[in-house]
């Protein structure tokens, strides 16, 4: 095992810099923090390139790391790499998978346009995840997949289902062509949601925070579809919305 004492190591550095979205692209990696993550992720093969832990903690007998290197931390390096004020102190650099663009896989869908904030994504992605989801797209604009906030939010669902980032008119053209009815989100032009019957097979789009779903793809939908408010609330909170219609939509197996 190595053992990386100095706060200032170059791969001290190298690590904090995943925090930032310009390094995990240009590297391919990611990080995820704390036991629960770093189980997931070591559930899955060629998944985890090294596994960090501070010194006077025990990794779990049961994680196999017999082909993952591990790293001991000083507790000054360990604090320098974690994103939270109450590290676990157990931390994994994972490979960001490879995109297959245009490869439909699966039978429901979610869409996602220009959602911005970090633990809105990644609740939608543990919902989705819950609700039996088969894959998820990210339009431009929406937050990075591997932000920390993202992949905390998401206890552990990103690796559960594919999410790939994609351009999302070029998606619902191929959803369409393969006869899969593809639903928007929209205050005007809609329907309740509950007017619209469980399918096998859907699309389900939603849309930035404050100004929902860009005109362009709603008028390339099937249908758009809104969330009542019996209340005086203005709205509802989007993963709030994503969960409601994704488990509404989906036909029980």
């Amino acid at each position: 095992m190595k053992y990386v004492q100095s706060a200032k190591n170059p791969q001290v550095k190298q690590w904090k810099k995943l925090h930032t979205k310009k390094e995990r692209d240009r590297s391919g990696t990611y990080m995820v923090e704390g036991f629960h993550l770093v189980e997931e992720a070591l559930k899955y093969d060629e998944v985890v390139q090294e596994v960090l832990v501070k010194e006077g903690i025990d990794l779990p007998s049961a994680w196999n790391l017999d082909s993952v290197s591990v790293t001991q931390l000083s507790e000054d390096a360990a604090k320098a790499v974690s994103a939270t004020e109450t590290s676990q102190g157990v931390f994994a650099v994972c490979y960001q998978p490879e995109t297959q663009e245009g490869e439909l896989k699966g039978k429901t869908f979610l869409m996602l346009d220009e959602v911005q904030d970090p633990g809105n994504l990644g609740t939608i992605i543990r919902t989705a995840d819950a609700a039996g989801i088969d894959m998820i797209i990210l339009g431009e604009g929406t937050a990075d997949l591997y932000n920390p906030k993202v992949l905390r939010s998401a206890q552990g669902s990103h690796f559960h289902l594919p999410i790939i980032k994609g351009d999302l008119p070029d998606w619902i053209d191929s959803l369409k062509n393969e006869g899969v009815p593809v639903y928007g989100t929209a205050l005007e032009n809609s329907v309740e949601y509950h007017t619209v019957s469980s399918e096998e097979s859907f699309a389900l789009i939603l849309g930035n925070e404050g100004n929902g779903v860009s005109p362009s793809i709603l008028g390339s939908t099937d249908q758009n579809l809104y969330v009542p408010i019996y209340g005086k609330s203005e709205s509802l909170n989007v993963a709030i919305a994503a969960g409601i219609l994704m488990y509404h939509l989906k036909k029980a197996q």
